[in-house]
């Protein structure tokens, strides 16, 4: 097998509970802002036809690739932009595209992208150091992995991976330089940490903080919601997939706040802030994959789907 053959079957994750949520309908108008293999774009455009049309953003060329041949049925009905999410406005504005009735998106690193070995986010395979979503970055792992400081490591895996024993993995990381490859580092980390605990991998927690550092992942996440609700038809609906709690607890706390009319402090008797709820919450819990989907998928045992509505406007007459 070629080494950059992919198997294009993923099942995407929570796929009925997101056609529902964003009440996918014939001719309405989405963004997919994380394509990955298509899997999700393919059933919105199924559940939308015969003219919803599908506007499509990922930084990684292989998605792109990939999901060009896999709707290529679909032809304009659908438009795939190599981009970042955080770049939807500016790019729904260059296209004259209509405002979406809905918008997905399905965080973090793909099942794809998992398994090519080369492109480095698994430990499961020997990869190089690399963890890149968008391949002309020159920011990779391993520059963290080898050039960082031991307190520089300890700080990224403290917020990124909420890894308690942060200091003995980042003094393992730098006295074990150079470090060559994903499988060099995982066991560098399981020896560090020297886990009995079966089940999650004890690098688990390092490869998330590193994979998340390299792509920015929860910086663009914040700068994205805002600008996704603000992108939104009236009544249009927003739904994000998150796979850990940093991811989460972003996405739980912008929902919570932007559902309010006042976010002034709670020993405040006046409101002072003049904020205005712009969304509708859909879920007040998130919602999670059933046994019949965990049976089937693995990777949705950690999803969690959260949807909210953008509230309308009422105009006085």
């Amino acid at each position: 097998m070629n080494k950059t053959a992919v198997n294009v079957q993923h099942q995407p994750v929570l796929l009925d509970e997101v056609l529902e949520g964003l009440q996918v309908r014939p001719g309405g108008h989405y963004v997919d802002g994380t394509l990955g293999a298509g899997g999700h774009a393919r059933a919105i455009l199924e559940q939308s036809a015969p003219d919803g049309e599908l506007l499509a953003f990922d930084v990684d060329p292989e998605a792109i690739r990939i999901s060009q041949s896999a709707l290529e049925k679909y032809g304009n009905r659908v438009i795939m932009q190599r981009s970042s999410y955080t770049n939807m406005s500016k790019v729904v504005a260059e296209l004259g595209v209509p405002n979406p009735d809905g918008i997905l998106l399905d965080l973090g690193a793909s099942s794809m992208q998992f398994d090519q070995a080369q492109r480095g986010f698994s430990f499961q395979n020997e990869g190089p150091l690399d963890m890149r979503f968008d391949l002309d970055s020159t920011h990779s792992a391993n520059a963290i992995v080898n050039e960082w400081s031991a307190q520089g490591l300890k700080e990224l895996l403290e917020t990124y991976g909420e890894q308690p024993r942060a200091r003995k993995v980042a003094d393992a990381i730098v006295n074990a330089r150079p470090i060559e490859n994903t499988t060099q580092l995982a066991e560098i980390v399981a020896r560090a940490l020297r886990s009995k605990k079966r089940g999650i991998h004890p690098a688990t927690k390092t490869f998330q903080a590193l994979r998340i550092a390299v792509n920015s992942e929860l910086d663009n996440l914040s700068t994205a919601l805002p600008d996704a609700i603000s992108l939104l038809a009236e009544g249009g609906r927003l739904a994000v997939i998150s796979f850990h709690s940093l991811e989460d607890r972003i996405v739980k706390r912008f929902f919570n706040q932007e559902s309010k009319d006042c976010i002034c402090p709670p020993e405040q008797l006046i409101c002072t802030c003049g904020h205005q709820a712009q969304i509708v919450r859909i879920t007040r819990k998130p919602i999670m994959a059933g046994e019949d989907e965990l049976k089937i998928n693995r990777r949705s045992r950690s999803a969690k789907l959260r949807i909210v509505e953008k509230k309308k406007v009422n105009i006085g007459i």
